[in-house]
C-alpha cells in the first residue's frame, strides 16, 4: 500500500486501516507495522494520527476504521469551498488535494497554479475542463504572482503547534505574502493537528540536512493568517486547538 504519492489520503487511509487491522492482534507487529508505515510516507499526518490512535485505543481494529471514516466524512472541502471570497486571485502550490477540489467548485476566482513539483499542470487541466480560471505559474514567477493574487492558499498533511509541513515553494509564497500584507490560508483536513510529542520527530524525518533538495518545506504558523479544517476557517493562532492525536512515543524509534 502507499505506493505512491499521487494516492488520495481518504484512499491511503482506508488501505492503511485494512493493512494495520490484520496486525492489529499482536501490539509488537503492530508497533513494526505502523513504523514502516510512516517511515515510507513521512510527510502524511493523517497516517501518524491513525497509527497513534490504533498504539493507544482499547480496540486498535475499531480505532483504525472509526479513523477510516472520518476522513472519508472530512468536511473541509465543504468549508473551504464556502469560505473562499469571491472574485479574487488565488495562488496555490502545485495540486493540493483538499484546495483543489473546492477551487474546481468554484467559477468565480482566478487560480495562480506555481507548478513546483512537478504536478501543477494536472490542476490547471482540470479547472480548465471545467471553465475555470487558470494560470501555469513557473518557479520564477511565484512571487509576480502572489503580488498579483488577493490569496495564498497552502495545504499540509501535517500540521504542528507553530508551523506545517507544506509542498515545496510554500514558505516563498507565504513569504511574500507576508510583506505584501495578502492574505495566507493553510488547509489542514482532519488527521492533520498533531500535538508536540508526535509533530517534532516526523518533522526530523522530512526535512533533510539540505531542505532545498527536499519536496516538502516546514511552514511558520507566523506567517499564516487563518487555518481552514473541517469546522470551517479559524486564526492561525487557534489551530493548535484542533489536536485530536494521542501520543504514542513508541511510534518513533
Amino acid at each position: 500500500m502507499a505506493r505512491t504519492g499521487d494516492v488520495g489520503t481518504g484512499s491511503l487511509v482506508h488501505e492503511a486501516a485494512m493493512a494495520l487491522g490484520a496486525v492489529s492482534h499482536d501490539p509488537a507487529e503492530l508497533v513494526l507495522a505502523c513504523r514502516q508505515l510512516i517511515e515510507h510516507r513521512p510527510s502524511s499526518g493523517p497516517l501518524v494520527w491513525l497509527a497513534a490512535r490504533m498504539l493507544t485505543g482499547a480496540d486498535p481494529g475499531n480505532e483504525a476504521w472509526d479513523a477510516s471514516e472520518m476522513i472519508q466524512r472530512d468536511k473541509t472541502v465543504r468549508e473551504l469551498e464556502h469560505a473562499l471570497p469571491g472574485e479574487t486571485g488565488i495562488v496555490v502550490i502545485g495540486s493540493p488535494e483538499l484546495a483543489s477540489q473546492a477551487l474546481n467548485a468554484r467559477g468565480d476566482v482566478e487560480v495562480f497554479v506555481a507548478d513546483t513539483t512537478g504536478d501543477g499542470y494536472g490542476l490547471v487541466h482540470r479547472l480548465d475542463l471545467n471553465d475555470r480560471l487558470a494560470v501555469d505559474v513557473p518557479l520564477a514567477g511565484l512571487g509576480s504572482a502572489v503580488s498579483e493574487a488577493d490569496l495564498v492558499l497552502l495545504e499540509t498533511d501535517a500540521l504542528g503547534p507553530d508551523s506545517a509541513i507544506c509542498s515545496i515553494g510554500s514558505l516563498t509564497a507565504a513569504a511574500v505574502a507576508a510583506q505584501l500584507g495578502t492574505e495566507v490560508w493553510l488547509v489542514a483536513g482532519v488527521g492533520r493537528c498533531l500535538p508536540a510529542a508526535m509533530w517534532e520527530p516526523l518533522r526530523a524525518m522530512v526535512v533533510s540536512d539540505e531542505p532545498w533538495e527536499d519536496r516538502h518545506e516546514v511552514v511558520s504558523l507566523d506567517l499564516v493568517d487563518r487555518v481552514v479544517g473541517p469546522g470551517g476557517p479559524v486564526p492561525a493562532a487557534e489551530a493548535r486547538f484542533r489536536i485530536d492525536c494521542p501520543v504514542a512515543p513508541e511510534l518513533f524509534r
